[in-house]
């Protein structure tokens, strides 16, 4: 075990484990059936933590992924990810980038919404931006309630949505991913998006 250790360093649920130790949170190993999880709580929200696979018929892909189910005020969407070499057909096929108003931000990233003013108050969060700029990659979205569940949910109630290919296995890096989380849904409470309250479901 010690030489795996050193071949291929710490397991996920090692890191896992001791990532929920220094913030706080509950650590699930799952079992056969069912993968491990961090589970942190954020004032009235539930942050989730864990991974799934995809299968593409003759391999499968492994990804990251954080939910935290939350009450959309307004129904407000938006989805950011890193600028990549195939991001400029976006826009040729009508797809909205919005501009935020900072140069170097504007440059790296594609950033869509339902409504681009409030993609700019969200983004106009000097922390929020750092926080997603710490992340070496990133998807992050707000997805609407419909099938993501697999059980009624109470109207309105919408999830923030993380999801990268592979294991992050960094403390640090997930520990800013949270910060994001906290720093992200506090955020929309102030601009009128989201509210401060138990959605009435977990994951």
């Amino acid at each position: 075990m010690g030489l795996l250790r050193q071949l291929f360093g710490p397991s996920k649920d090692d890191v896992w484990a001791q990532l929920a130790r220094e913030i706080g949170a509950d650590f699930d190993e799952g079992g056969f059936w069912k993968g491990s999880k961090v589970t942190a709580h954020v004032k009235e929200w539930t942050v989730t933590l864990d991974t799934f696979v995809v299968s593409t018929g003759k391999s499968t892909i492994t990804y990251t992924r954080m939910r935290a189910p939350y009450v959309n005020r307004d129904g407000f969407r938006f989805k950011i990810y890193r600028r990549g070499i195939f991001s400029g057909l976006g826009r040729r096929f009508g797809v909205q980038d919005i501009d935020v108003g900072d140069p170097e931000f504007d440059q790296d990233y594609v950033v869509q919404g339902s409504d681009p003013e409030q993609v700019r108050r969200l983004l106009a969060n000097p922390a929020i931006r750092a926080l997603i700029q710490a992340q070496p990659d990133i998807n992050l979205e707000v997805k609407d309630d419909e099938g993501w569940f697999g059980a009624k949910v109470p109207e309105g109630v919408d999830e923030l949505y993380f999801h990268v290919v592979g294991i992050i296995k960094e403390v640090d890096q997930l520990k800013l991913l949270f910060e994001l989380y906290a720093t992200t849904l506090d955020h929309l409470c102030h601009i009128g998006s989201a509210y401060e309250q138990d959605p009435g479901i977990s994951l």
